[in-house]
């Protein structure tokens, strides 16, 4: 039996998917695996028997990654599943920037006493027209999971888009329109761009990546899209550039006091990944992960460990073991199951820089003696018994 512990709302659609092996924990200290969305979890103690952790959504900033690590807790997320609302979100951002709608609906609102509205709108509405996207150039900062979604949408709109991903992935690279641009150098796009969005993790390469020399690379009037981290953006450098009309509108769905007074920038309050479906899909797939972890050993979509899948298990045991990515600890594995007199029907090894992670089927069952034994080799930080 199995118990669970959500630090936020996680859609029931999601919990539903637990059979009768799990029980909700009545407090975070009593889980053996935990669903996360915003919470801060960096100061929290975790408890000792605590296996893995599931962001419902994609950035895991909020979770202490290495230290999770070292405790043997694999931290998993859920990269797609949030990807469409993302999408719509930063389609409504370009259309929002191009036609001045808000903008338009304000003054609406400021002369709903005119008794002669429809005719001063006649007057005003020029001020408001602005222009089409269709026949723009797009650039793409990232094409995975959302940014394919987006370069296929904006295709379809009309536009030329052009997409930078040194690190695009064979499937989204297929995914991809053909009709689209995939650029070698970003500041192809900088140069030659109508709208830029940006659509990478926050990493240490990536913050601020959209800096003051970036900015002035841009093109005279460029509408700049971050629905992905502000962090991104070195914002005093993008304020600037607003007010001196280099930038004509900064879309973004992070509100701080930075940009908050700046003029011609539409914020929203992050509501990217707040669609209903969206929340519905990020808890569906962390259960799922959560299940394929605790009952096959299966890591996939991990952030801190190596993914690794060797379905379910049809042997007699199948033991799994997070560890230091460090010589010799596969030769003290396999001696420890040879002198126990286990043999080895299939065994896997991935590791993801200071760590990795070892999957072994053996033809006997195991014995909680030589795990106690393969538990104790210096580098092991959990070793499990999956069957």
């Amino acid at each position: 039996m199995f118990k669970y512990f959500c630090l936020n709302n996680i859609s029931s659609r999601g919990l539903d998917r637990f059979n009768d092996y799990y029980q909700p924990a009545d407090d975070f200290s009593m889980a053996d695996v935990a669903l996360v969305r915003s919470a801060k979890m960096h100061d929290m103690d975790l408890p000792d028997q605590l296996l893995a952790i599931a962001r419902a959504g994609a950035g895991v900033n909020n979770i202490p990654l290495d230290r999770c690590a070292e405790n043997g807790i694999v931290v998993f997320n859920t990269p797609g599943a949030n990807a469409n609302a993302v999408k719509e979100l930063v389609i409504a951002g370009m259309l929002l920037a191009s036609r001045d709608i808000v903008g338009g609906i304000n003054w609406v609102k400021e002369n709903a006493s005119d008794p002669d509205i429809a005719k001063t709108a006649e007057k005003a509405k020029k001020q408001f027209a602005g222009s089409e996207i269709s026949g723009k150039k797009l650039g793409i900062i990232g094409l995975g999971a959302i940014g394919q979604l987006v370069a296929n949408a904006a295709t379809h709109l009309g536009m030329e888009v052009y997409g930078y991903d040194p690190y695009i992935s064979v499937d989204a690279a297929w995914n991809l329109s053909r009709s689209i641009h995939h650029i070698q150098d970003v500041s192809d796009i900088y140069q030659n761009c109508d709208f830029i969005t940006i659509h990478v993790p926050a990493t240490d390469s990536t913050k601020g990546m959209i800096s003051r020399e970036a900015i002035g690379m841009m093109k005279e009037g460029v509408v700049l899209l971050n629905y992905a981290r502000d962090v991104l953006v070195d914002e005093q450098a993008l304020v600037e550039a607003l007010r001196a009309g280099k930038v004509r509108k900064y879309m973004t769905d992070f509100a701080n006091p930075t940009v908050l007074g700046a003029p011609n920038v539409v914020i929203t309050p992050h509501l990217g990944a707040s669609t209903e479906e969206a929340e519905d899909n990020c808890a569906v797939m962390a259960v799922k992960e959560l299940r394929d972890y605790l009952e096959n050993g299966n890591i996939s979509h991990s952030v801190n460990y190596p993914n690794l899948n060797n379905g379910v298990c049809t042997d007699a045991s199948r033991i799994t073991i997070c560890h230091k990515n460090q010589a010799d600890m596969i030769r003290q594995f396999a001696r420890i199951l040879s002198d126990s007199g286990m043999n080895i029907s299939n065994m896997s090894n991935k590791s993801r820089g200071e760590f990795a992670y070892t999957m072994i089927d053996l033809t006997t069952p195991i014995t909680q003696a030589t795990m106690t034994k393969i538990s104790a080799v210096d580098g092991v930080y959990r070793a499990r018994i999956i069957k």
